[in-house]
Parts: structure tokens; C-alpha cells; sequence
């Protein structure tokens, strides 16, 4: 037997190709974990923390098979909150049965949560809405609620309290929600889906402009102003969570369509649908083009047939307008349930095919976690038996870290009968001061190139406790066994390899 060290960039070289057509090493799979009204998590009428925590247990084992390797879990509905640390908005109602009233006995859903997924080497990203103060049909808050306490702040739509981001000190109350749970959890990243201004409803009118008036000066119109609201609000964000936390992820799913070119607008996509810039006053091509987002997961709930908003276009013009942030696809696992469209079970695995055909598009987050349970059109068994058979990383983030963790220390191999039982130390911190958080162990036969890129040859991503790990290889014969770091972000170190000869 013999132990060497080796340069990762030389162990990655052979077989890049091949496996990243077919199963690429880095892809973010993930799912959106929605709590408002119970779609998910917890279970409507569920109330008990030990239910509420095995149930979610049985979630998370369930996209661990899958081979999801994110989550994205909704902590902020309307107003209300799933956590405790540094919370200044009430419990939500969908947790407990009554907004205001904490868990009975007591627990941190969000710590319980986090420990949970990074237990089975999750990221978890707290998911937020960022417009809703109070829900429709849900108007009994309780008394200390935001919007009884400022009523001021607050614009009334379709049934709902919305916050107005018009005023500065709702845009300051908002990001301090977020740093608040940047400082007080270990996420992974902070996400906000595509509520920003309202959807439109024939009939109703959005009545901010008072606030326009107010706060409006040197500005053309209403619609200018309101999307430079939230600009800055996005803007704000983005910088608290970099003073605080510069790893935090942060990112938006927006409605699909950017803006439409049909309306004028020549850097549009060639659709004819609402538009986030136009309609929701999100320019979210903006932020990445400023830089103040990290990836953004645009909600392309719609097959390669539809009339108005067909998935390749919209698809393609994502992938060039992503200004090297991440793109990820916000997948509409839902409508495998019946609608119309999504009658052929390989409209979802043709899409995410296409999408591993372009490198600008890094993974998908499916909506929601039950459509993926409830195995609509065989989806889940497809992700498991060939689509997510193999593991994937997360894609790196150079722009937040580029320094990998130093390899394994102490390299160890043993062979027990019919076992190869290898052993490592942790090696000291890198020069950023981060010590691996996973360990990644792989296999090759003798006369195998060592390709690093290639999943297939992952034996296991384990947790940076477990500094041992026992195989037991299929046959006879002589391997080569390989370990590399992981740090928080997904930055992989060189490799230790050794040889074992198994008789």
C-alpha cells in the first residue's frame, strides 16, 4: 500500500466531458418547503412538535433519496415567524393553530430545521415573503402584529395587508427581519420569491400615492418609483447580509418572464406574458447586473408547448442575461398533477436535460416538496432511478470564496477481510480560516483514470465528524481510493490517494 498527495486540477482532467453531459458533478437540486397554509409543512391541524418534527424528518429523507442536496423551507408567511432567536414578528398561526402562540412543549423549528438538513448535508435557505403583512382571509392578528402597530405602513389589496415599500422605514423594518436571522442561525442562504409588489386583480386599485407624493421626487412616473423602491430594498438587503455574514447566499425567485420583447422592450425574451419589471416592478435582470443577488431561480412553470411563454425561449434567454451569477430553474413539479400540457411523463426530464445542456444553468428548485412526495407522473422515481441517481455538489460561488480547504491529514487504509476501512484527521484551518465541513470519498479501479469530475465515482459525502469510512468493494481486485475537503461553500481541496490490493 502506498499514500500520495495529489493536485486536485490534475485529478479532475480526464472524463470532465462525458460526465458532465450526463450527470454533472456540481448542480443545485433542491425544493421549495412552503409553510403558508400548511402546503407542505406542517401538516394542516398538526400542532405537536414531536409530530411536526418527525413529519419533517420523513420530508427531508425523502429528497435525500431523491438526491436533493438544497432546501429552500419558508420561515416568514405574512409577518409571522418559525423561529425564536432575535424574532420580532409572532408565531405564525399554520404552526401552532394561533398566530402569537409559541410551540407547546417548546423548540426553534428553524434551529430544529437547520440541524436536521445539515445532518443529512443539506444547505437550508430560510425562505421569506417579503410583501404580505396580513393573508387573505386571515385578518386576526394579534395585537402587537406589525400591522396594528403601523397601520401606516400598511396598503390594503384584494383582502390582504401589503407592506408598503414606498416608505423608508418599511424598507429598514424588513431588512432588519433578515439580518436578524442572518446574525441568529446558521443558514445557508436567504431567499424571497416573487410577492413584491401585487399581482394585479381587476377591480382593485394600489393606493400608494400618497406615499409617491411624498417620497417620489424626481421621478417620471409611479411605476419608475415603485421599482426603484425596490431596488433599494433589494440593494439594502443585500449589503446587511454581507456585513454580517459575506457567505449567507442570497437570491430571488421572480415570476419568469423578466420583460416581454412584444412590448417593446428589445432586451425582453420572446414571450407574451406578465412581466416582474412591468407588472410587479421587480427588475430582477437589474440585480444581477449590479450584483446584488447571487443566483437568481426564475419560476419557469411552463412546458415547451405553451402558447404564450414556452419553456426552451424563456429558457435561453435566462442563460444570457445571468451576468455570471448562478441561474437556477424554478421547476413547476405541481403541474404534473393534471394540468393541461403536462399530460407526457418526459416533459419534466426533457426540460432538465435541455437545461444540463447549457452551462450558465446550474440546477433546479422544484415547487412544491408534496408534488415531488406525491410522485406525480412517476417524477420522483425518475429523479432517483436516472436523473439524481448519482450525487451532485452545490456550484461554487467565486465571488464569495474561492480558497478551497486544506486536503485530509493522516491518511490511513485498512484492510479487514473483505472491508477497506480508510481513516483521515482534519486538517488545519486555510488561510481564509475555514476548516472542511464534508468529506468526499472516492473510488477507482486499478486502471481507472482519476477523475474527479466524474459522480459516478463518489462513494460518499460525509460529514466532518466522521474521519473514517468503510467500503466494501464489489469484487477482487486492486483500487485506488481518494478523499478531498469540502468547506461550507462547496470549495473542494486537493485529493489524498491510496492504493489497496483486496485478494
Amino acid at each position: 500500500m502506498s499514500v500520495r498527495l495529489l493536485f486536485f486540477f490534475w485529478l479532475c482532467v480526464c472524463g470532465q466531458v462525458s460526465a458532465q453531459q450526463s450527470s454533472p458533478k456540481r448542480e443545485l437540486r433542491a425544493v421549495w418547503i412552503a409553510t403558508v397554509n400548511n402546503i407542505d409543512w406542517p401538516k394542516p391541524g398538526d400542532y405537536n412538535p414531536a409530530s411536526q418534527q418527525q413529519s419533517y424528518r420523513q420530508i427531508l429523507d425523502q429528497h435525500q433519496k431523491s438526491g436533493m442536496n438544497a432546501l429552500f423551507v419558508q420561515v416568514r408567511d405574512a409577518a409571522d415567524s418559525y423561529y425564536a432567536k432575535g424574532a420580532t414578528e409572532p408565531w405564525s398561526k399554520w404552526l401552532t393553530g394561533q398566530q402569537g402562540k409559541a410551540p407547546e412543549p417548546f423548540y426553534d423549528p428553524l434551529d430544529f430545521m437547520i440541524e436536521e438538513s445539515h445532518n443529512r448535508g443539506l444547505e437550508f435557505h430560510a425562505w421569506l415573503n417579503l410583501n404580505r403583512a396580513v393573508f387573505k382571509g386571515h385578518a386576526n392578528v394579534t395585537s402587537d402584529h406589525i400591522s396594528r402597530q403601523h397601520p401606516d405602513w400598511m396598503l390594503s389589496y384584494d383582502g390582504m395587508k401589503l407592506f408598503n415599500v414606498g416608505i423608508p422605514e418599511v424598507r429598514n423594518y424588513i431588512t432588519q427581519i433578515v439580518v436578524n436571522l442572518v446574525k441568529n442561525y446558521d443558514l445557508d442562504g436567504i431567499h424571497f420569491d416573487d410577492y413584491f409588489y401585487p399581482y394585479r386583480v381587476v377591480g382593485q386599485v394600489l393606493n400608494d400615492q400618497v406615499s409617491f407624493y411624498k417620497y417620489g421626487a424626481g421621478f417620471a412616473s409611479i411605476h419608475d418609483w415603485r421599482r426603484n423602491n425596490i431596488d433599494q430594498l433589494i440593494h439594502q438587503i443585500s449589503d446587511s447580509i454581507k456585513v454580517h455574514k459575506p457567505y449567507v447566499k442570497f437570491g430571488i425567485s421572480p415570476f419568469a418572464i423578466w420583460r416581454n420583447r412584444s412590448s417593446l422592450a428589445p432586451d425582453g425574451s420572446e414571450t407574451r406574458g406578465l412581466s416582474s419589471y412591468d407588472d410587479l416592478y421587480a427588475d430582477t435582470r437589474k440585480w444581477l447586473q449590479m450584483g446584488w443577488i447571487d443566483y437568481i431561480a426564475p419560476q419557469v412553470y411552463f412546458h415547451r408547448d405553451h402558447r404564450l411563454v414556452p419553456y426552451k425561449p424563456l429558457v435561453e434567454w435566462w442563460r444570457k442575461n445571468c451576468f455570471g451569477r448562478h441561474l437556477y430553474i424554478g421547476q413547476g413539479a405541481y403541474r404534473m398533477n393534471g394540468e393541461n400540457g403536462w399530460e407526457k411523463a418526459d416533459e419534466m426530464p426533457i426540460q432538465i436535460r435541455f437545461n444540463r445542456m447549457h452551462p450558465e444553468i446550474q440546477g433546479s428548485i422544484y415547487f412544491s416538496s408534496r408534488s415531488l412526495i406525491n410522485n406525480y407522473q412517476g417524477f420522483q422515481d425518475t429523479l432517483r432511478q436516472n436523473l439524481y441517481r448519482l450525487p451532485a455538489l452545490v456550484p461554487t460561488m467565486p465571488w464569495k470564496d474561492k480558497t478551497p480547504p486544506l486536503p485530509p491529514q493522516e491518511f490511513e487504509i485498512k484492510r479487514q477481510e473483505n472491508q477497506i476501512v480508510l481513516s483521515w484527521q482534519m486538517p488545519p484551518a486555510a488561510v481564509d480560516g475555514e476548516r472542511p465541513r464534508q468529506f468526499i470519498v472516492y473510488r477507482f479501479k486499478e486502471n481507472e483514470p482519476i477523475a474527479l469530475s466524474n459522480p459516478a465515482k463518489i462513494l460518499s459525502i460525509v460529514k466532518a465528524s466522521q474521519l473514517s469510512y468503510t467500503d466494501i468493494p464489489p469484487a477482487r481486485g486492486n483500487y485506488r481510493y481518494v478523499v478531498t475537503s469540502l468547506d461550507r461553500l462547496q470549495n473542494e481541496s486537493y485529493g489524498v490517494m491510496t492504493d489497496v490490493e483486496l485478494q
